[in-house]
Parts: structure tokens; C-alpha cells; sequence
């Protein structure tokens, strides 16, 4: 293998003139900078990024914090496949990588003390590793944490979470207007009794998805009884569960609202199993546009996110942080309503 002293010798530099090529390129007059990178490249040179991180403090890696416990069904969760493939392409793309943070009590924290609920050694334990950054994706349980990543000056990026810090932002979908077009589209198909399953309150993007539909209901001028607005958590099950509630209700609603596909999916499959057809009783609409959205029957109309679009603006925000740029502001990305048979 080539070593760092070998091309300084070949270029008549010093040692430490090629190490500020490869770590601190604006330092070096672009002269001998070109030089040492031709050799570099003639010789198939690749830096020690092990011995780089130690020497700079600073490694080619982004942390991603997310709560893997598989007894957690959000690993899982479609929506999260797409934005994971759009952050990591967007990083590579750089020459960055992953670095999958453990979480849920696992051996390596507790060895070091460190856990989501002990926020502190957790930070100390990202900081051990020399990340560049941070990526948090909301699992619904670490806001501790992720408000002490916010404040450690680390450049981090949540989605979905909004988070402030020095050098902290956010991006997700713009909820709030999606849920809204979903209302407008189901108002225009002639709907008045119009119900919604929501997701978690505790959670940011369910919160918002309720305030748009609340607020283009309200716009319409329609009512909405407090038994039309049933709590989900974004998976089959629960709104199964929600759509049986509802048409069992003495005036049922003639459409639904889901806060996610999954969701949806499972309202549809309850109101099929009623003797139900959709959309001629009841209308459903999701959120998320899922790969299985277009293929149940009837296919689902919902509200598209840029998911792997979000993966690349976190990536884009983190890594404008991690070269010095000034911190980006929270980033919201547009929805898209995609019209299918469950609301025609």
C-alpha cells in the first residue's frame, strides 16, 4: 500500500503538506495541491480514514439514530424503506456512510452507560465515534434525547420531529396542507359526513395531519362530531378497528380520512368485510402513497410524500452543517394528492 510519507517524497514535500491536501485542501497553494493529487490518483492512494478521524477528530460518517427493537413495528414501516434509500444514496453521493446508532438498552450502551433515557452519555457516546452529524427519526419515545442532541452542538437533522438547537433543524412533509387537499377533494365528491383516523397524537406529522383536516373541515362549514375523529397508530390493525367503530355508528360517515396508507388499507379491508362498497358507501383516503396503495382493492387514493425526497434534504441539511455552512432552516416538502377508485 501506498503510505502518505511515499508521495511526499515523490512530490519533493513535506509529510504534513500531503496530509493538509487530503484534510485541510485550502491551506495548500493550488500548485502543489494539484501535484499531490496526480500522484495520488497515479498510485491508487487512498487515505486511512481510520488514522484521518483520529487525527482530525472528524470521520466520513452520520450517525442515524432510530429505535431498531423489533419488538417495535416502526423498523418496518414502508414509509421509512424509501426515505432510508434517499439519505443513504444522498450521502454516498458525498462519500459519507451510515452509522446505525443502537438504541433500546442494548449491551454497547449499557457498557458505556449510555441510553435514550440518559441523554448525556448518549451524546458523549456519538461524539467517541467522531461522527460528522446526526439524522433522528422519531420512534415516538426519545424526545429527551433528541432535545439534548439538538443542544449539543453537534449538526443534527430530525424528521418529522421539530427540533432547534445551534446546530439543529428539521424536515418533513407538509402535513397540515396535505390533510386539507384530502377534505377539498372528498368535499368536491360531494361528501358532508366525513370522519378521520388519525395516528398517535404524541406524534408530530399525526398532530399536523389532524390540524389540516380540522381546519379544512372547518372551512367547508362542516360539522364534525367528536365521534368522527378516531385515534390510530399508522399500522393495519388500528384502522381496521377505527373503520368498524365507525359505520357502526348511528349515522356513519360516508368518507374517511386516514392519517397513513396502512391505515387505510385496514379501513378498507373492515369495510369490505361489512358488506360495504367503497366508494359508493364510504369513500377512504389515505396518506403516504405506499407501494401498496395502488395495488388493494379498490386501490387507494392518498396523499403522496417525496419519502426518499426527504432522505435527501436531511442528508443535504446535515452535511451543509458538517462543511461549515450556516444552519439551514426546517424544510417542508410538498404533498401530492394522487386520485385512485376507493374515493372516485
Amino acid at each position: 500500500m501506498t503510505t502518505i510519507r511515499e508521495i511526499a517524497q515523490l512530490c519533493g514535500v513535506s509529510v504534513a503538506t500531503v496530509s493538509r491536501v487530503f484534510n485541510q485542501p485550502l491551506t495548500v497553494s493550488k500548485e502543489k495541491r494539484e501535484v499531490v493529487e496526480r500522484v495520488a490518483r497515479e498510485l491508487d492512494y487512498r487515505p486511512n480514514e481510520s488514522a484521518r478521524a483520529l487525527a482530525t477528530k472528524r470521520s466520513g460518517l452520520i450517525g442515524l439514530v432510530w429505535d431498531t427493537d423489533h419488538r417495535r413495528p416502526g423498523w418496518r414501516h414502508p414509509y421509512l424503506q424509501e426515505l432510508l434509500i434517499g439519505l443513504k444514496s444522498a450521502l454516498s453521493a458525498h462519500g459519507y456512510h451510515l452509522l446505525m446508532l443502537a438504541t433500546s438498552g442494548s449491551a454497547a450502551l449499557r457498557a458505556v452507560g449510555a441510553s435514550l433515557a440518559d441523554p448525556v452519555a448518549y451524546v458523549n457516546m456519538t461524539r467517541r465515534h467522531h461522527l460528522g452529524g446526526l439524522v433522528l427519526i422519531d420512534s415516538g419515545s426519545d424526545a429527551p434525547a433528541f432535545a439534548a442532541f439538538a443542544q449539543s452542538g453537534l449538526p443534527c437533522v430530525a424528521v418529522d420531529v421539530a427540533v432547534d438547537g445551534p446546530r439543529a433543524t428539521y424536515v418533513t412533509s407538509d402535513n397540515v396542507g396535505g390533510a386539507a387537499m384530502a377534505v377539498r377533494h372528498l368535499v368536491d365528491a360531494g361528501h358532508r359526513r366525513i370522519a378521520t383516523v388519525t395516528g398517535p397524537r404524541a406524534n408530530r406529522p399525526a398532530a399536523d395531519r389532524l390540524e389540516g383536516f380540522r381546519a379544512a373541515m372547518a372551512e367547508a362549514g362542516l360539522a364534525l362530531p367528536p365521534e368522527y375523529v378516531v385515534e390510530g397508530d399508522f399500522y393495519r390493525p388500528s384502522g381496521q378497528a377505527a373503520m368498524r367503530s365507525l359505520i357502526a355508528l348511528p349515522e356513519p360517515p360516508t368518507a374517511v380520512f386516514c392519517a397513513g396508507d396502512e391505515m387505510a388499507v385496514g379501513a378498507l379491508l373492515a369495510a369490505r368485510h361489512a358488506g360495504l362498497r367503497v366508494p359508493e358507501d364510504v369513500a377512504v383516503v389515505g396518506f403516504d402513497d405506499i407501494e401498496l396503495a395502488a395495488l388493494v382493492d379498490p386501490p387507494l387514493t392518498t396523499l403522496a410524500q417525496d419519502k426518499a425526497g426527504i432522505g435527501v434534504a436531511a442528508a443535504r441539511a446535515v452535511l451543509t452543517m458538517v462543511h461549515g455552512g450556516e444552519k439551514p432552516g426546517p424544510a417542508f416538502l410538498p404533498t401530492r394528492l394522487v386520485v385512485r377508485a376507493s374515493s372516485r
